[in-house]
């Protein structure tokens, strides 16, 4: 079996190279007001971090079951194009995102959060700030990456002169680099909230990195430490927020000859979330580029259910993507309400917006969420039940 080729500057690399270049016509009333929609998220700042208890989420002293969503460009577009992000979101009544906070080396939409090592400069923060206010004012909660398996780790790797992405992991200079990169990210002042980013109820989430993955020790060995050493340097300089891998959940399990069990990656899920530093456990959902079927999905899904609830803690499949769209429907549907049934939380892979021109995202990778529309309307009542579950 082929294993997914992963994302690059535009996100998961395409399994159709499909592209949607009309808008979407959305009304006003379509898109209601934030007090309408998320009037149960919209509370008073610095009491609205985003907790854990056992296997389920807190806000407020509550459970906080919740359907979101992922959005990559967040922190390198215009104000129009993150505003009618949030507007969709809105619309869809999704109370989280996940977006992500690196840009190392070449820039993406004339953005890069660290061009060179060790260099941040605050020009380059400005959107990644404004969606964090804008967030904020929306009562939308985010999940935030800070480096990504499929670019970013080769590019430290090169920077401090090594030559195979595994290094990341084990090259002195290299981890030291990513804590000094984490170090400025977390202890920044949002030029727009006066906030730190560690002071910042709308963050829920410090994700270590975007599906990182050791092919060369399949052990694990390597990966694992790696966690555990990056979990807890990141909880040592901020106790607000929780911290997740941010990996796809592949397991370690002897004698598998599935690349998804066998450690082939070099990840192992059931070690990461048993780590303590770690607050929840994440995976991701693929079978059209992973070569799987629908059934074989859900047995996926609730086996991350039953082990995230032998580690007593929350599970959520954070992307996830079928391309056959006469037959999506069905298939979220099966797989939002096994996790509902098990207690586990959702975000689909991939809610876009309009360009400035007024046109569509395009649609690179086939697994585009569009706005108005049935899978649109069931991922959100999927979110209802959740909101009714968590009261």
């Amino acid at each position: 079996m082929n294993e997914p080729s992963g994302k690059n500057q535009f996100g998961r690399r395409s399994f159709l190279q499909k592209t949607a270049g009309v808008g979407l016509g959305i009304t006003s009333a379509a898109l209601m007001s934030p007090h309408t929609l998320l009037a149960a998220e919209h509370h008073a700042v610095h009491t609205n971090f985003v907790g854990r208890s056992g296997t389920h989420f807190t806000l407020h002293g509550k459970p906080f079951y919740f359907v979101g969503t992922n959005n990559y460009y967040m922190q390198a577009a215009s104000n129009y194009m993150i505003d009618d992000v949030f507007k969709r979101m809105l619309a869809m009544k999704l109370p989280v995102l996940r977006f992500f906070g690196h840009q190392d080396g070449p820039a993406y939409r004339g953005i890069s959060l660290q061009p060179t090592l060790g260099s941040f400069p605050e020009a380059m923060y400005v959107q990644l700030d404004y969606t964090v206010a804008q967030a904020s004012k929306l009562g939308i909660k985010l999940v935030i990456t800070l480096v990504n398996n499929w670019d970013g780790m080769q590019q430290y790797v090169n920077w401090v002169g090594g030559t195979n992405h595994d290094e990341f992991y084990t090259n002195v200079e290299a981890r030291a680099a990513y804590k000094n990169y984490v170090h400025n990210f977390i202890h920044r002042t949002n030029r727009f909230t006066g906030r730190k980013m560690r002071d910042e109820p709308a963050i829920m989430t410090w994700e270590l990195g975007n599906e990182p993955r050791c092919q060369s020790d399949p052990g694990g060995t390597i990966l694992l430490n790696w966690v555990k050493e990056m979990s807890a340097y990141i909880k040592s300089i901020d106790p607000n927020h929780l911290v997740a891998v941010g990996d796809e959940g592949f397991y370690n399990n002897a004698g598998s000859t599935d690349f998804t069990y066998n450690g082939g990656s070099g990840d192992d899920w059931k070690k990461f979330i048993a780590v303590p530093t770690i607050d929840y456990g994440t995976a991701h959902l693929y079978p059209d580029g992973w070569g799987k079927t629908e059934a074989w999905a859900l047995q996926w899904i609730e086996d991350h259910l039953h082990d995230a609830c032998a580690a007593n803690k929350p599970m959520v499949l954070e992307e996830f993507g079928w391309l056959d769209m006469t037959t999506r429907d069905g298939v979220y549907q099966a797989w939002l309400d096994t996790l509902y049934r098990g207690g586990g939380n959702a975000q689909f892979w991939l809610l876009t917006g309009l360009q400035d021109d007024g046109t569509l995202y395009p649609n690179y990778d086939g697994f585009l969420v569009e706005y108005p529309s049935s899978t649109a309307s069931l991922i959100t009542a999927e979110e209802m039940k959740m909101r009714a579950k968590s009261r």
